[in-house]
């Protein structure tokens, strides 16, 4: 099978040990993480070959972090060198009704002064079937948005299946144009679409009917109206999925999602996740099993449904960004396997 291509910016994460917050820390730990990476990193574990986009500085840092991008098995064949830095973001973890709170420190970055015209998407893309992005891309900068647009084109134009996951990021879309019309231009090329409970009505005004995230309930079977009026507004769309985060608190999350395919409503079951190690990267880890199960299960909707909200259930007890999980250990849960129980 051919290649999966990700493109986004990798980051610095900065995190106080284990629940301090910011103003205890004397020391943090340090991994690499961002959304398309992360993506990258899951798929490489299912076996996958992967080749992730970025930009990073030429100095020890931006080496230090292809050397972690590589131990994951993740290509960065294309990486391009230059800028003066790499984006990093700060994390404290939360617990109990506590929130985590993110700091991002990315303004001119590696990433977000990548010239246009400087990735070669054709070559790139020549032994690839699959491209994906998220909504985070776009938001960083106006000359992400261009490479953005450059690549979804060029993989829409040489038939690749393009994917998205909505992604929308308040603190980012700041450089003058608004997330709906920067991502509805975008959106308009991809073959996949991924959002949260949230993402649609953030980015396109689309809620939906009777629901309150901030509840801690949601409800499967209000969001076929939001996948039903996605699939109006972009027509190119074949697959709609979205996530369902119930979160009681910050330790305490219910986890689930849906697919809309081909006017066809599916939906995961409900995982009781209790406690949370780390959340960051649950959402990528869905997308990446999403893109697994839909590659692998051809025309098995609810096999590739279930196998991604098992791999993200299975994110949120590992620490860091990358889902570092097996084919075997989502397969189980998604069979029904959840006792956790010691495996000797």
């Amino acid at each position: 099978m051919k290649k999966v291509v990700t493109f986004g910016e990798i980051m610095l994460r900065l995190a106080p040990p284990g629940f301090e917050r910011f103003r205890q820390a004397r020391s943090f730990e340090v991994v690499y993480g961002g959304g398309e990476a992360n993506v990258a990193a899951s798929l490489a574990s299912f076996g996958e070959d992967v080749e992730f986009v970025t930009r990073l500085p030429k100095n020890e840092i931006g080496e230090a972090c292809l050397m972690f991008l590589r131990s994951f098995n993740i290509k960065t064949n294309h990486v391009l060198r230059g800028g003066d830095r790499i984006g990093i973001y700060f994390l404290e973890t939360g617990a109990a009704q506590r929130a985590s709170v993110v700091i991002y420190d990315r303004a001119d970055s590696s990433f977000a002064t990548i010239p246009p015209g400087s990735v070669d998407w054709k070559s790139i893309f020549e032994n690839a079937d699959w491209f994906h992005w998220t909504g985070i891309t776009p938001a960083i900068s106006k000359n992400t948005a261009e490479v953005c647009r450059e690549a979804v084109c060029t993989a829409h134009e040489m038939g690749l299946t393009v994917s998205t996951d909505l992604n929308y990021r308040a603190k980012l879309w700041k450089w003058g144009k608004s997330a709906g019309e920067v991502m509805s231009d975008l959106v308009n090329q991809c073959d996949v679409a991924i959002g949260n409970e949230e993402d649609a009505e953030k980015v396109f005004g689309i809620k939906a009917p009777g629901t309150d995230v901030t509840s801690g309930k949601v409800q499967a079977d209000h969001y076929q109206f939001v996948c039903e009026q996605i699939a109006k507004k972009f027509p190119t769309l074949k697959t709609i999925s979205i996530t369902l985060r119930g979160s009681l608190s910050a330790s305490h999350n219910t986890w689930s999602g849906v697919l809309w395919q081909n006017g066809k409503f599916f939906s995961a079951p409900t995982y009781d996740i209790i406690p949370i190690v780390d959340r960051v990267g649950g959402g990528d880890a869905f997308a990446s099993g999403l893109i697994y199960g839909l590659r692998k299960f051809t025309d098995q909707p609810q096999k590739a449904l279930d196998f991604a909200a098992a791999a993200a259930c299975l994110k949120h007890s590992i620490p860091g960004d990358f889902n570092v999980v097996g084919l075997n250990e989502v397969e189980s849960l998604a069979a029904g396997n959840a006792s956790g129980r010691v495996l000797r």
